[in-house]
């Protein structure tokens, strides 16, 4: 008789400016529904938030607990800040002063693990993604190429405290999330766009001193094969369901 899948179930949600994923994954990461993915609806307050991963979840198979990335500060389970929520119309449009103040300092695990009624773990969405990939072995560095740039640091399989290194300047006036975020990869072409990424990259080198550099996230699949091949041996491309994946492990990382 097959062995029968291993508990607790998780439902993970991937939460990013343009879209919502999730699925239901077992202790051994093994998909048990397909990933679902809807648009992120705008505007979106906590309680939005909330409301449309609950209806996501409830079209998927039971789970034991819930790990949910999502993009900005979150620290302890509460927002710090998140840039693409307090937009009226998502990424790059104008600021609801109203949903600033409604996300800042707002505890959205608890929101959440009140509503889905399972025990709940919420992590910038970067962090859940680089829990699928990383080995557990030396210093690695997860960066996520989408709508902006997202980050996470692990040391030997431990998390590191988060750093918005997307809202830093790249240079004069532009920021990493401006630099080589998807409004640019659409305006620049894969091509320039992957030199982008190449500067980038060789630019935080002495800063991190890696061991291993995964680049995920929706886009890390368009940088060019001529640039992955200059950006050396310790520089891996990993699939953007890490985000997906990672929901399990992320619950050994942390809290």
């Amino acid at each position: 008789m097959p062995t029968p899948p291993a508990h607790p179930f998780t439902l993970a949600v991937d939460c990013g400016g343009g879209g919502i994923k999730a699925s239901v994954l077992d202790a051994a990461g093994t998909l048990h529904a397909p990933a679902v993915r809807v648009p992120t609806p705008y505007p979106l307050p906590p309680s939005r938030l909330v409301e449309t991963i609950a209806a996501i979840g409830a079209d998927l198979p039971a789970a034991d607990r819930a790990t949910v990335g999502m993009p900005g500060m979150i620290r302890h389970g509460v927002v710090v800040a998140t840039p693409h929520y307090v937009t009226r119309s998502g990424p790059r449009t104008t600021v609801d002063p109203a949903l600033v103040e409604a996300w800042a300092g707002c505890d959205i695990r608890a929101a959440l693990q009140e509503r889905l009624g399972v025990p709940t773990l919420v992590l910038n969405d970067a962090e859940v993604h680089g829990a699928g990939v990383v080995s557990g072995t030396g210093v690695e560095l997860v960066l996520t190429l989408g709508t902006g740039l997202g980050s996470a640091l692990f040391d030997g399989g431990v998390l590191a405290p988060h750093l918005e290194l997307s809202h830093a300047p790249v240079r004069w006036g532009t920021t990493y999330d401006a630099y080589v975020g998807q409004v640019e990869r659409a305006r620049l072409g894969d091509g320039l766009w992957s030199r982008r990424v190449r500067r980038v990259v060789e630019g935080l080198r002495p800063v991190f001193l890696w061991d291993r550099l995964y680049l995920g996230g929706g886009n890390a699949r368009q940088v060019t094969p001529q640039v992955l091949e200059r950006l050396g041996d310790d520089v891996v491309v990993v699939p953007n369901q890490a985000g997906i994946v990672g929901g399990v492990r992320a619950w050994t990382l942390h809290d």
